[in-house]
């Protein structure tokens, strides 16, 4: 038997040192809505855990949600210290439109000029920014003729798999 698909992304989590810098962030910023805020505490790992939970709202209805801990040492176990990488990001669908939005709203209010960037990968534009948090964003939208590239993508996505792991490296990327 298959398993269905996920309809959408419900939520992604991340720690943050400083709620209301995120808050400023998604809300103020970048515009999107605060949709809930939780104050909790709970049995949790082993230990009772006091927390605050928010939410910033997507178009779809899905969210991106942030943990701050009331407790010192409990920040400290579940926000480490990791290595930025811009590998490790969230990739947010946007249309030309929305991108441009944003990118307006980011140089406005002067966040990150060293690290915002937009780069061209041929089948999509991608805006890059941190969040407060130093987590990277990637605000993504489609070249025209996306459906296209996909379904050429979908066809050899496991013969270009494989002859990678054999060691042909050879791009198949020849939409920059």
């Amino acid at each position: 038997m298959t398993a269905p698909l996920p309809q959408r992304l419900h939520h992604t989590a991340y720690v943050t040192k400083d709620q209301e810098a995120t808050r400023h962030f998604y809300e103020d910023i970048l515009g999107f809505p605060l949709l809930a805020t939780w104050s909790e505490t709970d049995e949790l790992f082993g230990a009772e855990r006091v927390y605050c939970h928010t939410f910033f709202g997507l178009a779809d209805g899905s969210a991106l949600a942030f943990f701050q801990f009331a407790n010192e040492e409990d920040q400290k176990l579940f926000d480490p210290e990791l290595t930025p990488s811009p590998f490790r990001h969230i990739a947010l669908k946007v249309d030309a439109d929305g991108q441009a939005e944003l990118e307006r709203r980011l140089n406005d209010a002067n966040w990150d000029p060293e690290g915002t960037f937009v780069l061209e990968h041929g089948y999509c534009r991608s805006l890059y920014t941190n969040d407060p948090n130093g987590m990277i964003l990637e605000f993504t939208c489609d070249v025209d003729g996306y459906e296209k590239i996909n379904e050429e993508r979908a066809q050899d996505a496991h013969e270009t798999l494989k002859r990678w792991l054999a060691g042909d490296h050879t791009s198949n990327n020849n939409y920059r």
